[in-house]
């Protein structure tokens, strides 16, 4: 067994989870080898926490958690630990871009999730954490993201090629994950992060071993460390295997 790396900090969509949203029994088998040989596993996902609990659940996670791209981080399921909230007079903005567009568009506050067909009045009543958009039209998501870029304190990288994810300026899941290691008494060079999108690369690129899975956009292939197979061909058990399991 490879005694370098003790924490695997997993992406969930496009990684952890198949292309019908669920865990693999070959990946879930050998997470839970990994837990069994005393490697923590932590989601690290653009996902709000009640949507990443029910999987981290299904694979008997009590380690830490980074949810919606870094903007919370969970100590334990249901213990947060820190949570970095977006600028209401930012979120209105993005909001105006999205209806100049007419593009399709969501955003989470602390305890609701909103989008295009349910948008609420009460912006300044809420804690906001991240806003989205999302259109496979080229052309408007480059307008949106110069927009985006013009504003100013934000963090803007995607979960697909055809959206943009919003978070505070400085905060990503590398950020989420450094603060995991320092939960653990870890450090990140004995982290693998594993990933698929924009959302990923900070901390592909900062992890100990950064992994990137066959059907990741290629910038991310190009960044990370090694390439594994796809969300569908079980990569995540491939890292388990290959980079835990394997001989030093």
């Amino acid at each position: 067994m490879n005694t370098t790396y003790k924490l695997l900090a997993l992406d969930m969509d496009g990684t952890l989870l198949t292309n019908e949203h669920q865990i693999s029994p070959e990946t879930s088998s050998w997470i839970k080898r990994a837990q069994e040989h005393g490697i923590h596993v932590c989601l690290s996902t653009g996902r709000s926490f009640g949507n990443a609990l029910p999987f981290g659940e299904q694979l008997g996670l009590a380690t830490p958690m980074v949810t919606v791209n870094g903007s919370e981080i969970w100590r334990a399921p249901h213990d947060l630990y820190q949570r970095y909230l977006m600028d209401v007079d930012l979120i209105k903005k993005m909001y105006g871009i999205a209806a100049h567009y007419d593009t399709w568009f969501w955003a989470y506050a602390v305890d609701h999730l909103y989008n295009k067909e349910n948008w609420t009045t009460e912006i300044d009543g809420q804690e906001w954490l991240k806003f989205g958009f999302h259109t496979e039209d080229d052309d408007v998501r480059h307008q949106i993201l110069m927009e985006l870029q013009d504003l100013g304190g934000l963090e803007i990288t995607n979960s697909s090629p055809h959206n943009l994810e919003i978070n505070p300026q400085g905060i990503n899941k590398a950020t989420g994950i450094a603060q995991v290691c320092s939960l653990l008494g870890l450090e990140v060079s004995q982290v693998i992060a594993v990933g698929d999108s924009m959302n990923d690369l900070a901390v592909i690129q900062k992890a100990g071993l950064g992994v990137a899975m066959g059907n990741a956009q290629q910038v991310v292939k190009d960044e990370a460390d090694v390439v594994v197979a796809s969300n569908d061909e079980d990569g995540i058990a491939e890292v388990i295997r290959k980079y835990i399991f394997a001989k030093e």
